[in-house]
């Protein structure tokens, strides 16, 4: 896939998600993930409860693809994460490719509702955004930057910042992203 955001080697995101040292049946959802090999990768270190959200049923279907018969072990939504009712609830939300590109406030409204019914007592979310100071569009749509007062705004008083990464990301076309990982908790 040759897209601005993809990564042979999501390695920000692999270390935020072994830092939290969650069971390997925890319930994971990849959002925006339809062409990412995160999910590669949490399949090869034993995580075994894993889905996959993205608009793009071209991508996701990329994915199964690349995966083969694994794909099998992965619940796959063709959704729109605005539109998203999750059926089950979830102990890890990963974003790195969604939240900024919500640049209408109800889009990231109900973002963040369907984020609230998805999330299990407790669980992590990690979304990654542009930086302040970063692209102001990615594959030519408009983007939204963030820092931690605003992302944690846009979450609201259900969650808690617990730490903050920063990246500079080189896209295969070698321009430089200035990325921030955002890992909140859920708090009831």
């Amino acid at each position: 896939m040759d897209v601005s955001w993809f990564q042979q080697q999501p390695v920000v995101s692999l270390s935020l998600i072994n830092s939290l040292h969650l069971p390997r049946d925890a319930a994971i959802i990849d959002v925006g993930g339809g062409a990412s090999v995160l999910v590669d990768h949490l399949l090869e270190a034993g995580y075994r409860n894993l889905a996959v959200l993205d608009i793009s049923e071209q991508a996701l279907a990329h994915s199964q693809s690349r995966l083969g018969g694994q794909a099998e072990k992965i619940e796959w939504f063709i959704e729109d994460i605005t539109k998203f009712s999750p059926t089950r609830k979830f102990d890890l939300w990963h974003d790195r490719a969604v939240f900024h590109f919500l640049t209408d406030a109800s889009d990231r409204l109900h973002y963040v509702t369907n984020l609230q019914k998805a999330m299990a007592p407790n669980g992590h979310v990690i979304v990654a955004t542009f930086a302040k100071g970063g692209p102001e569009k990615c594959s030519n749509l408009d983007v939204v930057q963030y820092d931690e007062a605003g992302i944690a705004v846009e979450l609201g008083k259900g969650f808690v910042l617990r730490s903050t990464r920063h990246e500079l990301h080189v896209t295969p076309a070698g321009k430089e992203q200035a990325f921030n990982y955002f890992h909140f908790q859920k708090i009831d």
